[in-house]
């Protein structure tokens, strides 16, 4: 197979890398976005929730064919099935169907000017001195370079591409949670609303959850640090014997579809670019703490990444220096967020069940939306000091 040469290549076509593409090829760059995978979208990996105010970000109007199911509200549920609602005036978000979804961000690439090459493995990087100059990959069993001014890792969680490169975005074994998930058919449930069950013996250290999707199609999933499990017990073990205990949701439901593997939800990569390098997504860590979604950070931070780089492939310069100017505007806004809820989440963490039923009692829905979207970790520190004041020490030790 012959040798490309572009000005950007993009490993990975997952949102985040489809977004760079199509955000790249509306300025007039000439990029290629290659993928390992040979149908885009599949398998799906996450419960495919994406926030309206994530999809007006970027340009995104919902569109039914993958945005199938409106949610306007969400509802939390202790360990004794005591019910927290949040309730915002404006729509929340969209349940989406995922594989519609990335070959429709695909599509408004190619269709601003993008090439795409499915089922094609980066194997490597081209390196001149310390510089990046594009990837070595392999498509069908033939081996050829692509060579670039610049390469976009969007390759997902532990980048191969971020690690050729020399950059440590590893996710560590403590910063994943174990997650497995059906989609399931006539779910007993409130198809407006998200569903999040917290309790230790359910979901220790994680939560379960019900993201409808519309069509009574609703996906059904657990999330949990494996090594705080009683007995060794699995995501998949939990999440079946949930469904077992809760005949009112499931005792009419049957699963058509199942999903598992690791959630990442660490914010702690030291940087994610270098000389000829960016790296957006999952690969750069661009996840929420307290949930592991990624979408709307994956595609907002793939559209700061298009804005730096393009000024810099004007300017002739993708040193690492200039690329930064990416990685600080993330920093000053999601990344920001991020790094406070990672620290709700570390509080979260250490709490038992007596302690979210008082939460529960305590915070209402307002109060949550406060310190989950807007990160005002001061009004939990403010409703502990005259409402629950033995959370206090530990609400201070891991919120400031």
């Amino acid at each position: 197979m012959n040798d490309v040469t572009v000005d950007v290549v993009i490993v990975g076509a997952g949102p985040a890398g489809s977004v760079a593409a199509w955000k790249l090829s509306e300025k007039g760059v000439k990029v290629l976005v290659i993928d390992k995978k040979q149908e885009l979208g599949t398998p799906k990996r996450c419960a495919e929730g994406l926030s309206l105010n994530g999809m007006e970000k970027v340009g995104l109007k919902p569109d039914p064919l993958w945005a199938p199911n409106k949610i306007i509200k969400t509802t939390l549920y202790t360990a004794s099935m005591r019910e927290v609602l949040i309730a915002p005036k404006d729509t929340m978000g969209f349940v989406l169907e995922r594989k519609i979804f990335e070959k429709h961000l695909a599509r408004k690439a190619i269709e601003s000017g993008a090439k795409y090459m499915v089922k094609t493995h980066a194997l490597d990087i081209i390196k001149d001195g310390e510089q990046i100059r594009g990837v070595i990959a392999e498509h069908m069993g033939e081996t050829f370079k692509i060579n670039a001014k610049l390469v976009i890792a969007a390759d997902g969680v532990d980048s191969l591409m971020a690690k050729k490169a020399g950059l440590d975005t590893l996710n560590h074994l403590k910063d994943y949670h174990s997650g497995f998930q059906y989609e399931m058919v006539n779910v007993n449930c409130d198809h407006e609303s998200l569903h999040i069950f917290f309790g230790v013996d359910k979901a220790p250290g994680g939560y379960l959850w019900f993201f409808p999707k519309g069509n009574n199609i609703v996906n059904v999933g657990i999330g949990i640090v494996a090594s705080k499990s009683q007995d060794g017990a699995r995501a998949k073990d939990l999440l079946d014997k949930f469904i077992a205990d809760n005949p009112r949701f499931f005792e009419n439901a049957s699963p058509i579809e199942m999903n598992a593997g690791g959630i990442p939800v660490s914010v702690s990569s030291r940087t994610f670019v270098g000389n000829g390098i960016m790296v957006v997504g999952d690969a750069a860590q661009q996840v929420n703490p307290i949930h592991g979604g990624g979408i709307a950070l994956a595609i907002n931070a793939a559209q700061m990444l298009s804005e730096v780089a393009k000024k810099a492939l004007d300017e002739g310069d993708l040193s690492c220096e200039r690329l930064f100017e990416y990685e600080k505007m993330w920093n000053d806004t999601d990344g920001y967020k991020m790094r406070r809820l990672a620290k709700l989440r570390s509080f979260i963490e250490k709490l038992d069940d007596k302690d979210i039923e008082k939460l529960a009692d305590i915070l209402g829905g307002d109060d949550v939306m406060r310190l989950v979207v807007e990160t005002d970790l001061k009004i939990l520190l403010k409703v502990l000091i005259t409402k629950a004041p033995t959370m206090l020490s530990l609400a201070k030790k891991c919120l400031t």
